[in-house]
């Protein structure tokens, strides 16, 4: 079959004021790291800390680390560095695509990745998932153990920490919403006015429920230092853990498209892309019998010799085959010569979610990430124009314009119900870089920020909120866009990412971290 399993998996990735409260992780040694320990520059552990970020454009040196293992060891380790006026973050999975952690200025790291724990808390009648917890662990851990799961990303390799906080979705976002409408609280570290670290518990009906919102898409290190969430889906009462998330499919349908660039043509490109726009505008209802129906298409650079789309569907969906052939036959609509289709054989769900995801482990590539959120299809210009752009020769990176279907129950929520504000799309485009050598950064950042500004040309150069846009996604963080070199818009980052709900989130910010302990280059500003 002429597609790599790698061009496979990188589409199919794209999560009182005081109360004191208990915790599920025991302050207890890990792997040899005593709790509170700091580990500086020249101790054999400090660099796997300090470079475990994933985008090596960027790498950290701080004063020193520390493993959390406990929230009572986060709230000492914050406080400690707050009383020194040192800047902190936060890394739990490392995915993050800006230096937002891996930052010159930041003198101390807190590593999250220990503090992983998987339960069912009994008095919040919620599951209980560490920060540290990345996808994979969660998936299986919420499977094996209860029969459940979450509508959480691709990236097996992902930590809950900022994946979650920031509107977390994935494959089973269109049919049961976002990661944030099944978030019942969060446990965080916050610090007050006068420099006090504490730890609350924020729930969606506590005393504390403005921080509990604000972590529903607010994005990862603005508020504080979270330690765990707790999950139960909107409307649960939390009787039974069985009952308190979506229950995974039991099996999944599933087939790959794989597009010829040598014999599809301009025309075939325009025609394979407005099909797949053309069927996510007419199937983007919460009850469509395609809710369940993910479908990646992903757009690679001419010289890799095709791109494909990688589909999967509930095989419990009445009639799911039949969908899944009237779907296929609705991509091949119109092209001549026809793509071809592979067939893959139905399997249980934990085996195929973990097949078709992105694999755990180290990045060593330099990477550059442009993202916009759709509310209709791009024109055929704007098709156009990514076409030629994958056929540059003179782009020697490896480059994905990727397309992910989204919306459907996302849709059902009102935009000020969290802080996930857009709820009315159909997909979301992601587009990736990735090199190894540092000479080329410049030049691939260029290319980047050129095809980007060019799509969005008529809107000064990004997604600005319109009939067709709606923003982008600050879990696909991009620095650009609060840099008016390349937002030409004259609309702000911040109403670009959260929409109308920018001054909220501010208000919050300014309660709950008023000596803005915790920043970075695209964090809300109190």
């Amino acid at each position: 079959m002429p597609i790599s399993r790698r061009g496979l998996l990188a589409g199919t990735a794209a999560t009182g004021a005081g109360l004191a409260v208990p915790t599920t992780a025991a302050a207890v040694s890990v792997a040899g790291v005593a709790a509170g320990e700091k580990i500086r520059p020249g101790d054999v552990r400090y660099a796997d800390l300090a470079q475990r970020g994933q985008n090596k454009r960027f790498t950290a040196k701080p004063e020193y680390a520390r493993v959390i293992q406990s929230a009572e060891d986060a709230v000492r380790a914050v406080q400690e560095a707050v009383r020194s006026g040192k800047r902190i973050a936060v890394r739990s999975g490392g995915h993050c695509f800006e230096d937002f952690v891996d930052s010159s200025d930041v003198q101390v790291l807190l590593d999250m990745s220990t503090f992983d724990d998987v339960t069912f808390d009994e008095r919040y009648r919620a599951f209980s998932i560490g920060v540290g917890a990345t996808l994979e662990k969660v998936y299986k851990d919420l499977f094996y153990g209860w029969g459940v799961t979450l509508p959480a990303g691709g990236c097996l390799g992902v930590g809950a920490g900022g994946h979650f906080a920031g509107g977390g979705y994935g494959p089973l976002s269109r049919k049961y919403g976002s990661v944030v409408d099944h978030l019942y609280g969060v446990e965080v570290v916050v610090v007050d006015k006068q420099g006090r670290a504490r730890l609350v518990v924020a729930t969606r009906d506590n005393a504390h429920k403005d921080l509990w919102w604000a972590h529903t898409g607010g994005g990862g290190g603005n508020f504080g230092v979270v330690t765990r969430y707790l999950m139960r889906s909107a409307g649960s009462t939390g009787r039974t853990p069985a009952e308190s998330l979506p229950k995974a499919p039991s099996e999944l349908l599933s087939n790959i498209i794989v597009y010829d660039w040598k014999t599809i043509g301009k025309a075939g490109f325009v025609r394979a892309l407005r099909n797949f726009f053309d069927f996510f505008e007419a199937n983007n209802t919460a009850d469509s019998p395609y809710a369940t129906l993910y479908s990646p298409f992903i757009l690679s650079s001419a010289s890799a010799g095709n791109f494909l789309m990688s589909n999967q569907l509930d095989a419990s969906v009445p009639n799911a085959a039949a969908l899944l052939q009237k779907f296929t036959d609705a991509m091949l609509a119109g092209l001549d010569p026809k793509p071809v289709v592979y067939p893959v054989p139905a399997g249980p769900f934990l085996l195929k979610t973990i097949e078709r995801s992105i694999p755990a482990g180290p990045n060593t590539t330099r990477n550059k990430w442009k993202a916009g959120y759709l509310r209709k299809g791009y024109t055929d210009t704007q098709i156009e124009l990514i076409h030629d752009r994958l056929h540059d020769a003179g782009n020697t990176a490896e480059t994905s314009v990727l397309f992910v279907p989204y919306g459907g129950k996302v849709n059902t929520v009102k935009p000020d119900a969290t802080a996930t504000a857009q709820r009315d799309v159909m997909c979301k485009m992601v587009m990736s870089m990735s090199w190894n050598d540092a000479s080329e950064d410049a030049k691939n950042e260029a290319w980047a920020r050129k095809i980007y500004a060019d799509i969005y040309k008529d809107t000064g150069g990004v997604p600005v909120p319109n009939a067709f846009n709606a923003g982008s996604y600050i879990n696909y963080p991009d620095a650009d866009l609060a840099d008016p070199a390349f937002n030409k818009s004259g609309v702000p980052w911040h109403d670009l990412y959260y929409l109308g709900n920018y001054p909220r989130l501010q208000q919050i910010k300014a309660k709950w971290d008023p000596r803005n302990v915790f920043h970075h280059k695209l964090s809300i500003q109190p």
